[in-house]
């Protein structure tokens, strides 16, 4: 058996650049994307996996820098894999995601936007109130690490703070190493999730074994100190413990202010991450819909009622249909304790409906998708079934929302009025856009 080729450096420059910021240099024929590494740069860099028609490779220095380069903030930049495009300014990272949003469109959906919005945007620092955190005790490295999978590897990062997650947790990052290596179950502590509220902050503790006496008084403590709500998941979603405080008073929250409506969630349930932003993207879905007092409103993938609650003070009747029981059991919790009466919810796994269901036939004037990566299909394939005068679509992976488009708008009778991109995750290669389409 043959030595594998050890991995040497090189040198090239960059020419273009892939729709997620990689750059991209063409070395005897074959493509290299370098993360990092921006258009007209010479650059350093070492390949780090090998594909048929490409590799990919890590940066190790810019020998001659693009006028677009700023400095990072986050020290951990580039060996991080939790952002890609710190190394650009706000403005660069919009438009490659705007672009990227033209593509898919044009190239996957074969359509035309008759207006493009201005990009939607809020904080670019500290936004992120939800976050799954990586944990490993490294002897090696004489700690226990606590962050983001790195980019190049499947280590986790050797970070000490984050500047993306929102306060306090964005400097909690050492402490909950130093917390983690003074358990007896250190190595048997995969992940922490983390969920800043408007009234609390929550810890979940993923733990493979149960924690001892000594264990728990350790993180209790820390909770105390730290004013957080710490619990444990010994296994699935429904294995949750709350171990500190005792009781509570209030559930977690956050809040709508723009419609006086409080929605109260659970540590693990999905929210979106960065509150301002989620705030204009519901007020700007709901003034698109532009639903009046008798008309009939679905709102699909619903998740805990985000945009159903304030849908429902805005129409005659809403159904919000969400695949998990939980999520559904929280949603209409959610519309009883802000006293909405006219808003319905339901458990249906949306990717498998084949037209017959009754809530599908009901007539609908109104349609609101906040889908999944793998999008809607099964939804929008039905549309002339559901009818809606105007629908808007929620996106968080263009390429699906694209292929959706194409459907709604070459076979189901509908014009895409307008789009654009929701700058929900800054310093990512991640593209939240959204799309409003109007019956023909």
């Amino acid at each position: 058996m043959g030595r594998t080729k050890k991995r040497e450096p090189e040198t090239a420059s960059i020419e273009s650049a892939t729709h997620d910021g990689r750059g991209i240099a063409a070395v005897s024929g074959k493509k290299v994307f370098v993360a990092g590494a921006l258009p007209g740069e010479t650059v350093e860099f070492i390949r780090r996996k090998s594909r048929r028609n490409f590799d990919e490779a890590e940066l190790l220095q810019v020998i001659e820098a693009s006028g677009d380069r700023i400095d990072a903030k986050c020290e951990a930049f580039g060996r991080c894999g939790g952002c890609s495009l710190q190394h650009v300014s706000e403005d660069y990272q919009r438009s490659i995601k705007e672009q990227t949003l033209r593509d898919n469109l044009q190239r996957i959906g074969k359509v035309e936007v008759d207006s493009w919005l201005e990009p939607m945007t809020g904080p670019v620092w500290g936004y992120r109130r939800r976050a799954r955190l990586a944990v490993k005790d490294v002897p090696a490295k004489g700690r226990v690490l606590v962050g983001f999978r790195e980019r190049h590897a499947p280590f986790i990062t050797d970070m000490h703070r984050c500047e993306v997650l929102a306060s306090p947790v964005d400097g909690l990052i050492d402490k909950l190493s130093e917390l983690v290596a003074r358990l007896s179950i250190r190595a048997r502590l995969p992940q922490i999730e983390v969920a800043v509220a408007e009234n609390s902050i929550a810890l979940v503790f993923r733990v493979l074994d149960v924690p001892t006496d000594a264990d728990s008084e350790e993180l209790t403590a820390f909770g105390v100190a730290n004013d957080c709500r710490i619990y444990l998941q010994p296994g699935g979603l429904d294995s949750l413990e709350l171990i500190q405080p005792m009781t509570l008073d209030e559930s977690l929250f956050y809040t709508l202010p723009e419609f006086d409506i409080q929605i109260n969630f659970e540590p693990i349930d999905f929210v979106q991450v960065n509150s301002e932003i989620n705030e204009r993207m519901v007020h700007f879905a709901i003034e698109q819909l532009d639903p009046g007092p008798d008309d009939r409103v679905l709102d699909l993938y619903c998740g805990i009622g985000n945009f159903s609650l304030p849908l429902a003070q805005k129409s005659g009747t809403v159904l919000g249909i969400e695949g998990e029981q939980s999520l559904v059991a929280r949603a209409a919790d959610n519309a009883r304790s802000n006293g909405l009466n006219n808003v319905e919810f339901r458990v249906a796994d949306l990717s498998k409906i084949d037209g017959s269901e009754s809530w599908v036939k009901a007539g609908w004037d109104r349609v609101l998708l906040d889908p999944a990566r793998s999008g809607a299909a099964e939804i929008v394939e039905r549309m002339k079934l559901l009818n809606p005068l105007r629908i808007v679509y929620v996106s968080c992976h263009p390429g699906t929302l694209a292929r959706d488009a194409g459907i709604l708008v070459h076979d189901q009778g509908y014009k895409l009025e307008t789009a654009g991109i929701i700058d929900m995750f800054p310093h990512t290669a991640h593209v939240e856009s959204i799309a409003v389409f109007t019956r023909t």
